[in-house]
């Protein structure tokens, strides 16, 4: 049996939903919004240590975990529910959430079957300077980087790389989602905010933006043409604008693509990479959990079918 779990209605959830409906594959949808009717049950050893237990929605028919053979999960935190938010942090419905959440997270870890994806690669994303270690060792280069709270190291890195013709960038060195932005004069007057809230500085890498989704042994590459900073918000500004189209990745970056995927424990993988004008691939980070939709609805490629194939095999 194959599960989605997460916001029916959220892309990437229901663009595979699609695609299996698509291609004939039953399967069964684990709405969180009724996280209230949600009861998860275990049993980790099992039968002769395969997990085994029962996941239950009211009203719908109970799932044996040990038959799911394919998972893809995006499941949310309670600040994506207004009707938590209103309460306490100990309030009886939101601990039930949170523990409920965990608890579904352990059955994923344990599961025999296909997951997308499970904790421990998802985990390195809390870590941009360990993803970037792992990045390395695939062989993809990687931007001259510094992460520091001290203003001082940050004013001479900056002052370094304007010396040598180069432009700065910031952004968060965890797995909080920032806006890319370039250092400006302004930012440096105000570096003694770092000591409360390190940041990660990086050189910026001149070339063009690929984006590059792996599902298993696929490989689906986005060339991004953008007049912004983070192509993501480039719409933001005044004239912005960001181009997608379809691109085909070298056969030994694709390679290196899948293989970091591999090492990384994703099979479900959002690789951000750029092209330089000399011709070398440089790659700024994974997501594990990519927003793949955006990228499908600019450019037509059959992502979620990708998903949904990995998932039924």
């Amino acid at each position: 049996m194959i599960v989605l779990a997460g916001l029916p209605d959220e892309p990437p959830i229901a663009r595979v939903a699609t695609a299996l409906d698509d291609l004939g594959i039953a399967f069964r949808m684990i709405d969180q919004r009724r996280h209230a009717d949600l009861h998860l049950s275990f049993d980790p050893a099992g039968a002769q240590g395969v997990l085994q237990g029962t996941l239950r929605c009211a009203g719908e028919e109970d799932i044996a975990l040990e038959t799911v053979t394919g998972l893809y999960q995006r499941l949310h935190s309670d600040e994506s529910f207004p009707e938590l938010c209103e309460l306490s942090r100990d309030a009886p419905a939101r601990v039930r959430f949170g523990r409920f959440v965990t608890l579904f997270t352990v059955f994923s870890d344990l599961s025999t079957g296909r997951v997308l994806n499970r904790t421990p690669g998802m985990g390195t994303n809390n870590s941009k300077p360990f993803q970037a270690q792992i990045i390395a060792r695939c062989g993809f280069g990687i931007p001259r980087t510094l992460i520091t709270n001290a203003p001082d190291r940050a004013r001479a890195f900056v002052q370094e790389a304007r010396a040598q013709g180069r432009e700065v960038i910031f952004k968060s060195a965890s797995a909080v989602r920032s806006i890319v932005r370039s250092v400006t004069d302004e930012d440096l007057a105000r570096l003694d905010r770092l000591r409360i809230c390190p940041v990660q500085f990086q050189e910026r890498v001149e070339g063009r933006d690929v984006r590059v989704h792996v599902v298993g042994d696929e490989v689906f590459a986005t060339r991004i043409t953008t007049t912004g900073v983070d192509y993501r918000y480039a719409s933001r500004d005044e004239g912005g604008s960001t181009d997608l189209e379809p691109f085909d990745l070298p056969p030994e970056v694709e390679k290196r693509a899948i293989a970091l995927s591999q090492m990384l424990d994703l099979p479900l993988a959002g690789i951000d990479l750029r092209e330089t004008p000399g011709g070398d691939w440089v790659c700024f980070e994974v997501n594990p959990s990519p927003a793949y939709s955006y990228y499908e609805a600019n450019t037509g490629q059959p992502i979620s079918t990708a998903i949904a194939r990995y998932l039924a095999v």
